[in-house]
């Protein structure tokens, strides 16, 4: 596992050189690489950390992420770039706090179901407040606005509170009634809209909304089974904006063809498949939902990035685990590595898990 995850950020590193050519390729490709070291070391941390100490900061956790997410809406404070205030500046870097909140969703969820496990069926601690949890991280988010991690963080939520026991009689209509919502949210936003519009007609659109979809398109064509070769690829000089972030896979495709392409969607299937094979063994829910929680969010991610540049998925700005080019999402997805490390070392370890404490009546 921990192999497939540093041969895509290998690669990443290789690809992020080649796309970003036009954007002072040496710069980035130095700060991709302390930002690969910042999260290996993070990674490292995660990975032998108590999971008993992680579970009694989890509210601190929560609460920092949350605070954060509001930092990002204060004028002065938060960074706004093409019309999406998502960023905290901190001297010459910028932090997206969003993407740590994806950490904060996932232990406050694992750490409330694990201590009302009794009550997951009823109404106010099985469902009420988990929703709540999801509500107020999801709520900030999309005040940013940022649709696409609002709707990860609440698909990612959900699937928690199903595999936790949370009845369907609440869950299945509540999920129906926020996917309402969020459809109209979509529908009265002129921006969302129109690249939900150029989705459906690329070609009709191709030079106006949906350029940047309609380049990546042109690149898997043009990239063919073996690809025009490492370095060769015309699309990221002046053609796809944004090659180094989130659609550094139609680079890939460009370059080095349908072969390495089917072969990094091999490399996130078999991380899924492993690690949901092992969860069979879960000895307790607290770990279960943490290492379900991080599968999810680097698989979901993986799949709505490569949906966007394919054109199976409407266009949005959301980067590809392990290979886009930026500072926050690596580094999550290097804890959440971590964290899939670290459940598995404690099962494979019947020394690390201390018993249940029995109190005396």
């Amino acid at each position: 596992m921990i192999a497939v995850a540093m041969g895509l950020t290998m690669l990443g590193l290789v690809m992020l050189f080649s796309a970003g050519v036009t954007k002072d390729a040496h710069s980035l490709l130095i700060k991709q690489i302390i930002w690969i070291g910042l999260s290996v070391f993070i990674f490292l941390y995660v990975a032998f950390v108590d999971l008993n100490w992680l579970k009694n900061k989890t509210w601190w956790v929560f609460g920092f992420c949350l605070l954060a997410l509001a930092l990002t809406l204060v004028p002065g404070i938060g960074v706004k770039v093409n019309g999406a205030q998502r960023w905290i500046g901190i001297g010459p870097l910028r932090v997206q706090p969003s993407e740590f909140a994806k950490i904060g969703l996932v232990l406050g969820l694992a750490s409330f179901f694990s201590d009302n496990q009794r009550e997951i069926k009823s109404f106010i601690r099985g469902f009420l407040f988990p929703s709540a949890i999801i509500g107020m991280i999801c709520g900030l988010i999309i005040l940013q606005p940022d649709f696409g991690t609002c709707f990860l963080c609440g698909a990612v939520g959900a699937t928690l509170m199903f595999q936790s026991g949370v009845s369907l009689k609440w869950l299945l209509p509540v999920g129906g009634l926020a996917i309402l919502a969020f459809s109209i949210l979509v529908y009265f936003d002129p921006v969302r809209i129109r690249r939900v519009t150029s989705f459906l007609d690329v070609e009709a659109n191709a030079n106006d909304s949906a350029y940047q979809l309609w380049q990546g398109m042109l690149a898997f064509g043009v990239g063919g089974i073996q690809g025009v070769g490492l370095g060769m690829g015309r699309q990221q000089m002046h053609f796809l904006p944004e090659a180094h972030t989130d659609f550094i896979f139609p680079v890939i495709g460009e370059e080095l063809g349908l072969i390495c392409t089917m072969a990094i969607l091999l490399c996130f299937l078999f991380l899924f498949l492993l690690v949901g094979w092992k969860l069979r063994q879960a000895p307790r829910l607290y770990e279960y939902l943490l290492a379900m929680g991080a599968l999810l969010f680097v698989c979901l991610q993986a799949i709505i990035n490569m949906g966007v540049v394919t054109g199976s998925m409407p266009t949005k700005g959301m980067s590809l685990p392990f290979i886009s080019y930026g500072g926050s999402n690596l580094m999550v997805t290097f804890v959440f590595l971590g964290i899939i490390v670290n459940v598995f070392r404690k099962w494979d370890n019947p020394g690390l898990l201390k018993p249940r404490e029995i109190k005396e009546i």
